[in-house]
């Protein structure tokens, strides 16, 4: 029987692995989606920044109900509805890019973020007890890592099968005959969908094998200890709560307009005439850069940037266990900063790479930030998580106002935006690691 058990949890964990990894990927490939929909709906860059409203607003929507669904529900029946309500998010593509119709993209984007959204609630407590005890904290580990890998992999993804294709304008496609214009849709629609059915494939695949995993009943799955009101009341919480909705809005933004901020730099040909940076887009693409878009060549870089992140979460790991965590995050908040001056004050590969390298010095952002904010809640450690986790809200709220920024004053300003949040998190450390205990 135990042996039974010990292949079960063996196979239950392997799968939550890897859904950590692909909504660490869904995640990010939406900020591939961005500069096309931009071009294809001949959007301003505050209507393309509504894509992560919608992806993120969700979180704000769902986060503290997705507790009272897994309270009815229980997690394994929770995990299968997050995973279905991802496949259809991603099914929803399929129309939406063969009708051409932005708010089912929007619809979709929601509905997908809703499914990653059930899952963040129940499947990190699920790793946490697929075996022993004392190995808990290396499973989680683990799956996080696979996360990251995801966040990584997805923009070379994006700049292979989203980005790779030109997009003609409105006048370009009426100048088209009809027949052009028709195989000009079918190839735009097939470029969205293929990724995305396939991606929703897997996940049905994934939700049928949850059916007959056997999943652990969670001791005390469904009942409340300590309270909202409790968890509200807590300054260190509140405090938290509003630098981890910075976090998440200077992140997204960094990321979902790095395309775009590298095209404005005119960076594209400086890649094709640059050997070693030609080498490293010829890894991705194909060898004749000349016939790729602009966007695809430099938006292959921009997994650079996730993976700096997944570089710098072992590196943090490492340092935040010899140095109290507030004051490493303090430290990182502030390179951070220093980067995003340095990159909007700078032209060229030197404009191009301290924005990308701000990824790894986000990397322990997240973990740190929510771990400070718990801190003294006792029982209300679960409602705390719930407002924790709704704050994921910056990455609605951030982007379309860089966006808005970029649309009336430029980059420059915009980016103004972002180093107030790193500004705020820096206060937020500073303020925490006097009276901090190394955890």
């Amino acid at each position: 029987m135990n042996k039974q058990n010990n292949t079960s949890y063996r196979t239950a964990f392997i799968f939550l692995t890897l859904l950590f990894f692909l909504w660490g990927f869904l995640t990010v490939i939406v900020d591939s989606l961005i500069p096309r929909l931009k071009e294809v709906f001949e959007l301003t860059y505050f209507q393309a920044g509504m894509v992560q409203f919608a992806f993120f607003g969700a979180y704000f929507l769902l986060s503290i109900p997705a507790s009272f669904i897994l309270s009815k529900i229980g997690y394994k029946k929770g995990i299968i509805l997050g995973i279905l309500m991802m496949a259809a998010g991603c099914l929803l593509f399929y129309p939406a890019s063969s009708l051409r119709v932005f708010w089912i993209f929007m619809l979709g984007y929601f509905i997908l973020a809703g499914g990653i959204t059930i899952l963040q609630v129940a499947a990190n407590p699920y790793v946490t007890i697929l075996g022993p005890e004392k190995s808990a904290a290396s499973r989680l580990n683990l799956s996080q890592a696979f996360n990251s890998l995801g966040t990584s992999i997805a923009p070379i993804v994006g700049a292979l099968f989203i980005l790779s294709d030109k997009i003609k304008t409105g006048d370009q496609i009426s100048a088209l005959t009809s027949q052009e214009q028709s195989d000009y849709y079918a190839a735009e629609a097939a470029a969205v969908q293929t990724p995305f059915l396939t991606i929703a494939g897997i996940l049905i695949a994934i939700a049928l094998v949850f059916v007959f995993v056997n999943l652990p009943k969670i001791i005390g799955e469904g009942e409340q200890k300590g309270s909202y009101a409790t968890a509200f009341k807590n300054k260190n919480l509140i405090l938290g709560a509003i630098g981890l909705f910075c976090y998440v809005g200077a992140e997204v933004a960094i990321g979902s307009y790095m395309v775009n901020y590298f095209m404005k730099l005119d960076l594209a040909e400086m890649v094709r005439n640059t050997p070693f940076m030609r080498t490293i887009a010829n890894w991705f693409l194909t060898d004749d850069l000349s016939a790729v878009d602009g966007k695809a060549v430099v938006g292959i870089f921009v997994t650079f940037y996730w993976t700096g992140a997944m570089v710098g979460r072992f590196i943090g790991a490492y340092l935040t266990s010899i140095i109290k965590p507030a004051k490493v995050l303090s430290i990182f908040a502030i390179i951070a900063l220093a980067l995003i001056v340095i990159s909007t004050q700078s032209t060229g590969l030197l404009a191009m790479w301290t924005i990308i390298a701000v990824g790894l010095f986000n990397s322990i952002m997240f973990p740190t930030i929510f771990s400070l904010g718990l801190d003294e809640l006792g029982d209300s450690k679960p409602q705390g998580s719930g407002i924790m986790c709704t704050m994921i809200v910056g990455g609605a709220v951030v982007p379309p106002l860089f966006g808005l920024l970029t649309d009336t004053s430029g980059f420059g300003l915009a980016f103004m935006l972002v180093m107030c949040c790193y500004l705020y998190i820096f206060f937020f450390a500073y303020r925490h690691k006097k009276t901090e205990v190394s955890i």
